[in-house]
C-alpha cells in the first residue's frame, strides 16, 4: 500500500508540474465595450475565448463594460447633481464591468466550462488614491493564480481596482486596457490581445481616410506616439506597461478571425507609419498683471490637482504673468469653472487647435519626409502654431482647425 500510494504522489506532482511547465503559457484577452454590446456579440467573445482555451492556453479574460454604458452612467449621475464626490462615482462607474464579467462567466458555464468572474479587488489589484485616474502600485496574483490551477477561465473586471483604504478605484477612460497589460506582466504572459470592433491599427483614422491601410507591425515607440496623440486605439499607458515589461501587444478584431496588428520591440525600418490628426485641443493664453513663483506654482497645482493636464507650457515673460499652454477639449468646461471659482486672477483668451502627428520610427532624421511634409502645408497655405520634433513623431499644431484633406493628401504623398 505504501508503494502504491507514494506512486500516486509522485503522480500527482508530475501532473501539477505538466499543468505548470509543460501546458501552453497564460494569454490575456481583453474586451471593448463594443464588443460585448448584446449578447450576440457576447457568444462572439466566448467563442474567441474557448478556442483558444481548447488549445490548451490558460485564459485571462479583462472586460470593459457593455456597449455605451458607462456613459449612460456619467449623464445619469450629472443628472442627480453638478458636484459629484469621485469616490461614489468610481463604485457607480465600476458596476458597468461587474455586469459584464458577471454575463460571460455565465454564458460560458452553461456551455460546459469552467469560469469565475472577479471583480478588480478579487483580483488583487491596488492602486494609489486617486479617484478616477488611478495608478496600478500592485498586484496579487495568488487568487488568480489558483482558479488558473483548477483549470478555470478567469474573467477579470477590467478599468477599476482598491486603494489603501478598500474603497473602489477606477484607472481613467481606456483603463481596461491597462487592466489587461498590467496583468499580462504580473502572471509573465506569452501575449496580451486586445480585442475591438476593428481589426488592428491603421495608418490613419479608416473613417476618415479611405486609403488607410492596416499594419502588421509596430514598435512600443509608435504605438505610443499613436496613442498619444489621440487615436482611439490603445490607451497609453497599456502601451508603456507592454514597452517596460516587453509583453508582446496583438491588436484583433472580435467580429473576424483576420490578422491584426502585432505591437512589439523597435523596429529597424524608416518610414511613416501613421498620421494622426486631432482636432480635440484648446489653445489658452492666460495673463495676470501679478506674477511670482509661488503664484506660477499655485495655477499649474491647481489644475493638476483638478485633473487637467496641460501640455505645450510656455512662459513668455520674467516680469507679469503671460502663459500659453493646450488642454483637451473635454476639459474645458471644468478649466472655465476654476476661473470664476480659484483662478479669477487670470485673463484668459482661447481658440480651437488642430495637430497632426506624423509617425514613424527614425523620420526625424528622414530629411525627404521633412521637405514633403512642409511643402504640403506650404501649398495649402495652412498657418503653423508650433512643430515639435521627435526621433518617432512629427507634430504640427496649427492656428485653426485644418480640413481632413490635409491629412488624406499628408497620407497619399508620405506612406507608400
Amino acid at each position: 500500500m505504501n508503494i502504491i500510494y507514494r506512486a500516486g504522489f509522485y503522480l500527482n506532482q508530475l501532473y501539477i508540474f505538466f499543468k505548470e511547465v509543460i501546458l501552453m503559457d497564460t494569454i490575456v484577452l481583453k474586451f471593448g465595450g463594443s464588443s460585448l454590446s448584446d449578447n450576440e456579440k457576447l457568444k462572439l467573445v466566448a467563442n474567441k475565448i474557448t478556442d483558444l482555451y481548447d488549445k490548451g492556453h490558460q485564459i485571462v479574460v479583462v472586460l470593459s463594460a457593455q456597449g455605451k454604458t458607462t456613459d449612460k452612467l456619467i449623464y445619469e449621475a450629472k443628472q442627480l447633481s453638478h458636484i459629484i464626490d469621485k469616490r461614489e462615482m468610481d463604485s457607480l462607474l465600476s458596476s458597468g464591468e461587474q455586469i459584464s464579467i458577471a454575463k460571460l462567466a455565465i454564458l460560458l458555464k452553461s456551455r460546459g466550462y469552467k469560469a469565475i468572474s472577479l471583480t478588480g479587488w478579487q483580483a488583487g489589484i491596488y492602486t494609489n488614491n486617486t479617484n478616477q485616474d488611478a495608478i496600478i502600485e500592485q498586484i496579487d496574483i495568488s487568487r488568480i493564480k489558483n482558479e488558473l490551477q483548477q483549470e478555470k477561465i478567469v474573467i477579470i473586471a477590467g478599468f477599476q481596482g482598491m486603494n489603501e483604504k478598500m474603497d473602489i478605484t477606477t484607472l481613467g477612460r481606456g483603463g481596461s486596457d491597462t487592466t489587461a497589460l498590467a496583468l499580462a506582466a504580473a502572471l509573465k504572459a506569452k501575449n496580451c490581445y486586445i480585442f475591438s470592433d476593428v481589426d488592428g491599427v491603421y495608418t490613419s483614422d479608416p473613417n476618415k481616410i479611405v486609403d488607410s491601410k492596416k499594419l502588421e507591425t509596430l514598435s512600443y515607440e509608435e504605438m505610443l506616439d499613436i496613442s498619444s496623440e489621440g487615436a482611439k486605439v490603445l490607451h497609453n499607458r497599456c502601451v508603456e506597461i507592454g514597452k517596460k515589461f516587453n509583453i508582446p501587444i496583438k491588436t484583433k478584431s472580435t467580429l473576424n478571425n483576420k490578422q491584426g496588428t502585432d505591437i512589439n520591440e523597435k523596429i529597424e525600418d524608416s518610414g511613416v507609419k501613421s498620421i494622426v490628426k486631432n482636432d480635440k485641443i484648446i489653445y489658452i493664453h492666460a495673463k495676470s498683471e501679478a506674477y511670482s513663483i509661488e503664484l506660477f506654482n499655485n495655477i499649474y497645482n491647481t489644475l493638476i490637482n483638478e485633473g487637467i493636464y496641460i501640455n505645450n507650457l510656455i512662459n513668455n515673460s520674467i516680469y507679469n504673468l503671460d502663459i500659453k499652454f493646450t488642454i483637451k477639449t473635454e476639459f474645458f468646461n471644468k478649466f472655465n469653472e476654476l476661473l470664476d471659482e480659484k483662478l479669477d486672477m487670470l485673463d484668459c483668451t482661447y481658440f480651437n487647435v488642430s495637430k497632426i502627428s506624423i509617425i514613424g520610427y527614425g523620420i526625424m532624421k528622414n530629411d525627404e519626409i521633412l521637405k514633403k511634409t512642409m511643402k504640403i502645408i506650404e501649398e495649402n497655405k495652412v498657418p503653423i502654431l508650433r512643430v515639435d520634433l521627435s526621433d518617432s513623431k512629427v507634430a504640427i499644431m496649427f492656428k485653426g482647425k485644418v480640413a481632413d484633406s490635409l491629412v488624406e493628401e499628408l497620407h497619399k504623398k508620405l506612406i507608400k
